[in-house]
């Protein structure tokens, strides 16, 4: 990676990493390295450009900032989803009538020193504006209040100017480091939306703002800095503004419990992804078996294989063979993959416009189950089955768990597990088979891997089913290696089937039926994988 210099200071230094260059000696105006701690001028947050040589006299500032060709035309016309955007930005506003609702997209994230992680917009950011992949880091969607009910506003921090130093010195924003930023008259076009300097939100904010103005909410946990702007503009406001950001963020998350067709389409990409990702693991299961960390051999096949196909993975992949498929959120993925045992593979892409999958496929490893490994796959599929015949339009949310946990309870009474009838398990007080399964069944899922976590439990767990939501059902049995309570042929066995679940008008579709679930499908589907 190249050296980097920051002018914007976002992040404090690490001294070791001046260590690219060789100290100077100390001179009149620099201070002595063996001086006592804490005597130098210099402030912290400035050191990190001690390693930096870059020029500064007039001549240079002055050459590089000419003999540039003009920038490319910008966007020919809008995003795709440019117009399902506006439409959800509409349904927003109807719930607010009259107030100033700010919608950040997030900054940069550090995450050592001064490099960052690769920017992802807040969903509801997303939502809203239909911008995906890495647009835009700072940039802030702001709904006016106007009689004819909102002006959406797009702020955000526009192409520098090649006769500025950002051009060439800011290693966060500037072009020379991370590319060129789109203008304002790009993101107009491709969103629709007015487009406004950054620079311009603080004053806009403010606007109407006073004991008894405009009423001013902002998505809360979005962007600290933002966060902290619109609590200077509304200070003395009476309301409770706590009460106000958690009422829009749960209007946001409620807003997408209903998958318009553009982002039933971007599910349906991601799946496809998705599919093809677990495919391409099969195929290297030979090389994660000869691997010491076969595990991450997994993991980094499915994960090139997202960014290959879409934006990035929808969160961290679970590859967790053996015994390791009992954590739930297994992610360190440094375990061996062993023949003769099962590795439970949990990983969605994430397209590129941040719809993300959620698949989960238990695998023998050397391509077939064993018997007691089937039998414990059989169950769980069966339990998996019996969640998709509910879910169906009509159905409560909370009746797809219920009946999964029928079909958990009574394999775990035939095998003798429990410490009562199958009866008093499923009784409130009782519950004994969630020993083995402590999850839930089920979650939506979208732009968040688990979606519409905001919403009140009245809309989610508690709601009837109706068509365009889309979901998991993701049964298992995860019985640990050290747990005395089960027969010892189970132990260091777990095995989660997770599949997409879109409501439709007369039942439902899954939208992953294409990856085998059936252990003997399961079967050939790995041998032709592995044969070809």
């Amino acid at each position: 990676m190249a050296d980097q210099h920051r002018t914007d200071q976002h992040s404090a230094s690490d001294p070791a990493a001046a260590g690219a260059l060789a100290p100077a000696p100390p001179t009149a105006t620099s201070p002595d390295p063996a001086a006592e701690p804490g005597t130098t001028e210099q402030p912290l947050a400035d050191r990190g450009s001690n390693r930096s040589q870059r020029p500064t006299s007039e001549a240079f500032l002055a050459f590089v900032a000419d003999r540039w060709a003009d920038r490319p035309e910008g966007p020919a016309g809008p995003l795709p989803s440019a117009s399902w955007a506006a439409a959800r930005r509409a349904a927003i506003s109807a719930l607010f009538p009259g107030e100033r609702l700010v919608v950040p997209a997030g900054p940069l994230k550090t995450r050592s020193n001064d490099t960052d992680y690769r920017f992802r917009p807040h969903s509801a950011f997303a939502h809203l504006t239909g911008l995906g992949t890495d647009q835009e880091p700072d940039a802030v969607l702001v709904l006016h209040p106007v009689d004819a009910g909102h002006e959406a506003v797009l702020y955000f921090r526009p192409a520098s100017g090649r006769d500025t130093q950002e051009f060439f010195a800011d290693s966060r924003y500037g072009e020379f480091w991370v590319g060129a930023r789109p203008s304002l008259s790009d993101l107009a076009v491709l969103t629709g939306l007015t487009t406004a300097n950054l620079d311009e939100l603080a004053a806009a904010l403010a606007k109407d703002v006073g004991e008894d103005g405009v009423r001013v909410r902002v998505v809360p946990g979005a962007d600290d800095a933002v966060t902290a702007l619109v609590d200077g503009v509304r200070e003395h406001a009476a309301d409770d503004r706590d009460a106000l950001d958690a009422e829009l963020a749960e209007a946001l998350s409620e807003l997408r419990l209903l998958k318009d067709e553009y982002e039933v389409e971007q599910m349906r990409a991601a799946v496809a992804a998705t599919i093809e990702g677990f495919a391409r693991v099969v195929r290297n299961l030979g090389r994660a078996v000869g691997h010491a960390r076969g595990e991450r051999v997994i993991e980094a096949t499915f994960d090139g294989h997202a960014r290959e196909a879409g934006n990035t993975v929808g969160y961290e992949t679970i590859a967790a063979a053996g015994d390791h498929a009992t954590t739930l959120h297994w992610i360190r993925n440094d375990g061996r993959v062993r023949r003769g045992e099962m590795v439970l593979v949990d990983a969605g892409v994430e397209v590129d416009s941040l719809y993300t999958a959620d698949i989960t496929r238990t695998l023998p490893v050397d391509g077939t189950f064993t018997d007691v490994q089937r039998r414990v796959y059989q169950a769980v599929l069966d339990t998996a089955d019996a969640a998709f015949a509910v879910a169906r339009p009509g159905s409560r949310f909370r009746d797809v768990h219920a009946a999964a946990m029928e079909v958990i309870a009574a394999r775990l009474g035939e095998w003798g597990l429990l410490p009562g009838t199958v009866e008093e398990s499923l009784a409130p007080e009782g519950q004994f088979h969630r020993r083995w399964m402590v999850h839930g069944t089920s979650h939506h899922l979208g732009l968040d891997v688990h979606d519409c976590a905001q919403a009140r439990r009245e809309l989610y767990l508690d709601a009837v089913l109706e068509p365009g939501m889309v979901f998991t059902i993701e049964p298992g049995l995860y019985f640990k290696a050290d747990d005395l309570a089960v027969p010892e042929e189970l132990r260091g066995i777990g095995v989660r089937i997770e599949d997409d679940v879109l409501i439709t008008a007369d039942g439902n579709e899954n939208l992953s039926a294409a990856l085998p679930r059936r252990p003997d499908d399961v079967e050939a589907w790995m041998r032709s994988l592995i044969e070809a």
